[in-house]
């Protein structure tokens, strides 16, 4: 039987798909991509009888091909934590869907694997900003603070690697990280050991570097919004970047807007953290905007549309 893995190529997509693999080991096909490039399931085509897991994409988004693979015959294993619509009732789906403000994919497959390997969870969850829910995991754990802070740095360098217009933008593929680090079961000896790791630390650094000098492109008592010029660096970090202004100041509401280049932006968008809410409800009122409520994007904003997407940031979070 033809076997695919898809997952997002951030760091809950992989740590999601890791925990799952080293507990049911099997050899699939992987189909990922940026962050951002979350239509993944119609990658997937003239299949019948496959059987396909799917891990950290919206449902939602993948309706249409999923409804298809389904009646080809597909078995499907589906977790997430994204805004779903409805869900096929069907035996071929098994769906574990929990769109809760302080879950993540990985804390999903952690629940159903019984913290078999949780660290990789907690890492996911520093990753995805989750970082009290990643505490809270972690707490069985019995952590020293310095291997906590050691799987913090793993899920945030994950995750800022997952950010791009398009894979060339990456300092490592997503299916090839994710391959780097199955190779370990332990995320402390991967830490320690791996040249990847490395790479992505020196970039972090680098791309911050650059971010942190930004000013506020708008700055009020309801919220922040910077924009980044059309530069790889400012893709790459447009995620870390959101999230640490979300922690530095928790009950704003942040956005980001990078430019494309092509008269669009790509906008990320973070509820305050003290009320993790209304960031998916403002991406929606635009074209190719969703996400979850606490965090959320728009993929395409047309420059003409800037003032109006500041007005409704404005509108629903200052409700």
């Amino acid at each position: 039987m033809t076997s695919f893995d898809v997952f997002n190529g951030d760091a809950d997509g992989i740590c999601a798909l890791h925990q799952l693999r080293l507990s049911e080991p099997r050899e699939a096909r992987l189909i990922t991509g940026v962050k951002r490039d979350i239509e993944l399931l119609k990658k997937i085509e003239a299949q019948r009888n496959a059987r396909i897991t799917v891990l950290d994409v919206s449902l939602e988004s993948n309706r249409e091909p999923l409804t298809r693979l389904l009646g080809a015959g597909c078995t499907v294993f589906y977790a997430d934590h994204h805004f779903a619509g409805d869900i096929p009732t069907t035996p071929q789906l098994a769906a574990h869907i929990d769109p809760s403000p302080d879950v993540c994919t990985s804390l999903i497959i952690d629940r159903l694997l019984a913290g078999r390997y949780r660290p990789w969870a907690v890492a996911a969850a520093f990753g995805d900003n989750l970082h009290e829910a990643a505490q809270r995991a972690a707490a069985p754990l019995g952590l020293a603070a310095g291997a906590l802070a050691t799987l913090r740095e793993l899920g945030e360098l994950l995750n800022y690697n997952g950010y791009g217009r398009t894979v060339a933008d990456l300092h490592v593929p997503p299916d090839q990280l994710y391959q780097s680090v199955h190779a370990y079961e332990d995320p402390f000896a991967f830490c320690a050991d791996s040249d990847i790791l490395a790479r992505l630390r020196q970039g972090f650094a680098d791309d911050m570097a650059r971010a942190r000098r930004c000013e506020p492109l708008r700055d009020t008592a309801c919220g922040r919004v910077y924009r980044f010029p059309a530069e790889p660096w400012g893709r790459r970090v447009a995620g870390v970047f959101s999230n640490e202004r979300a922690r530095e100041r928790q009950e704003l509401a942040h956005a980001l807007l990078v430019d494309n280049g092509d008269a669009t932006f790509t906008v990320s968008v973070r509820a305050p953290l003290t009320n993790r809410q209304g960031a998916d409800t403002l991406c929606r009122r635009f074209p190719s905007g969703g996400g979850r409520a606490g965090a959320a994007g728009v993929n395409r904003l047309p420059a003409d549309q800037i003032e109006t997407f500041l007005h409704s940031f404005e509108e629903v979070f200052t409700s």
